[in-house]
């Protein structure tokens, strides 16, 4: 892992080191960068990449895609602006949003006072609910959802004009597909499938593409963390025929690369990658990246650094990881987004144990398996890569082939 030069903008350092987890010369970068351009390139570029690199200027609008391309990445995962805070509760939202907190909400609900106002403020709750889904503790926000599952059902029996009756099938459809992400996170395998199950029908019930293809992506998910590759594509791709060109269509194209790394077939990882890619740039930037059923552009160096990992290019899998944890970290040392950072350091231990680094991998994974928030099934995948790892560089060594016992402790 290499520090950050504190004078350079976040773009410059990234632009050095993802050149040099390729091994390229500054030469190379520009020769690569011809390659990928669909037009001539003046003379001088090399000099250009060096400036590039001082962060001396910024590139222009013509050349931070074409670099972006040339990485494999999207345009803002590396030259992304700053962004306004976050809004942090769900009833400073709909004050600002409907004018009405959630008291009243559960109120109007309760006394059958529902109309498109608040139908609005239940859609800004489901919202927020889906938004803190990273950083929640997982068992009372399948509570918290389940009560407002129940809201919405009570609503569904309520006379309701038709553009109604489908605002509240959709809330219905998210609420669901939220609770059963979370039952899988904490082991309830049965239950995630039949909730999946439900939010597909909720969704060709409402006729929401988005929904439809959420629950694909569900399968898809389960299906990789038990090793039916095969299942995983056959889903990711359901889920695209579903919602094309729509943001859960990146993530089914980062599912169905997980699965073709995990099969060895290192040319359909990168053609599903690059497909993501394109599709992710073409997208505008969503107004709630922190939303679970949204795809925000740091989201897909989540998927290359797995799929890097697994076809064994370890400066590149190390690069995106060390790049996770620097975007997910807040100034106070917490994770924003606390799951990806565990697979982050994940990665980075399996890096590590490669390299023969076995106090390093061992420390790494300590960290990942003692955040709070995680995703059992995923967390003993990724993990289970780091105990073959382990047990293959150090196959007499008591502490690496104790560490499966770790891990299973760990995500029981």
């Amino acid at each position: 892992m290499t520090e950050q030069d504190a004078t350079q903008p976040a773009w410059a350092d990234r632009l050095r080191r993802e050149r040099q987890a390729r091994g390229w010369s500054q030469a190379d970068a520009v020769a690569a960068m011809r390659t990928f351009s669909d037009v001539a390139l003046p003379d001088g570029l090399k000099d250009q990449w060096k400036r590039w690199e001082r962060g001396r200027n910024r590139p222009d609008e013509f050349y931070r895609p074409l670099i972006a391309a040339t990485l494999g990445t999207v345009v803002e995962s590396i030259f992304g602006e700053d962004r306004a805070p976050r809004l942090p509760t769900t009833d400073d939202l709909m004050i600002i949003r409907s004018g009405m907190d959630t008291h009243e909400l559960v109120q109007r609900i309760r006394q059958s006072s529902v109309n498109d106002n608040t139908l609005d403020a239940l859609g800004f709750t489901v919202e927020q609910m889906c938004c803190d889904y990273a950083s929640a503790e997982p068992h009372a926000l399948i509570t918290q959802s389940r009560e407002w599952l129940t809201n919405v059902t009570q609503i569904l029996d309520q006379r309701l004009s038709l553009p109604q009756h489908r605002d509240a099938l959709d809330a219905a459809g998210w609420l669901t597909l939220l609770i059963g992400c979370l039952e899988y996170d904490t082991g309830q395998t049965r239950a995630a499938e039949s909730t999946r199950v439900a939010a597909l029908q909720l969704g060709e019930e409402a006729d929401n593409a988005a929904v439809i293809a959420w629950a694909h992506e569900m399968r898809a998910w389960f299906a990789l963390t038990h090793g039916r590759y095969r299942e995983v594509i056959q889903a990711a791709q359901a889920g695209q025929d579903a919602a094309p060109g729509r943001s859960v269509a990146v993530q089914l194209l980062g599912q169905e690369a997980k699965a073709w790394a995990r099969m060895g077939n290192h040319r359909h990882v990168t053609r599903a990658l690059e497909k993501g890619r394109v599709l992710l740039d073409s997208l505008p930037y969503p107004e709630r990246p922190d939303n679970h059923f949204v795809v925000d552009p740091d989201k897909f160096d989540f998927y290359a650094m797995d799929c890097y990992r697994l076809i064994g290019d370890d400066k590149l899998a190390e690069m995106h990881a060390t790049e996770i944890i620097r975007k997910t970290m807040s100034p106070d040392g917490t994770s924003q987004s606390p799951m990806r950072t565990a697979e982050a350091r994940l990665t980075l231990a399996v890096v590590a144990a490669r390299d023969g680094e076995l106090d390093q991998a061992l420390a790494l994974a300590d960290e990942a398996l003692s955040i709070d928030r995680r995703s059992r099934p995923s967390l003993l995948m990724i993990g289970s890569e780091l105990d073959d790892a382990l047990r293959k560089r150090y196959p007499t060594e008591s502490r690496a082939t104790d560490f499966r016992a770790t891990l299973v402790a760990a995500t029981a």
